[in-house]
């Protein structure tokens, strides 16, 4: 996984997503979720890709279960992008490398 995903917490939320003064793509994700592993190449790429002007960040929703409620995330993955502390987009399943792309093109 690449050093420029961040991963959060409950705890950290606010600091690392709604106070972000960077547009956030925030991953919904689980250990035992099989479309979560399978994304998280595309994560690693797209954290590359929009370095400095996009931040990823991770949020595990078995160790995190405040976060999820409050966002109403029922299937996961879900990406959400976060821009000036508001989601701008949700993506919920997994998606290509493309039609994340475009989510982000157009909320940032």
């Amino acid at each position: 996984m690449s050093e420029k995903i961040t991963h959060t917490s409950d705890a950290a939320f606010q600091k690392d997503v709604l106070d972000s003064d960077t547009p956030v793509l925030l991953d919904f994700w689980a250990e035992w979720c099989g479309p979560c592993k399978a994304i998280a190449p595309v994560l690693d790429q797209l954290a590359d890709q929009y370095d400095g002007k996009l931040k990823i960040v991770k949020i595990n929703i078995d160790e995190n279960q405040n976060t999820p409620r409050q966002f109403g995330v029922r299937g996961i993955p879900t990406l959400m992008v976060f821009k000036g502390g508001k989601v701008e987009a949700t993506q919920i399943g997994a998606v290509g490398k493309s039609q994340l792309d475009q989510m982000i093109q157009k909320a940032i």
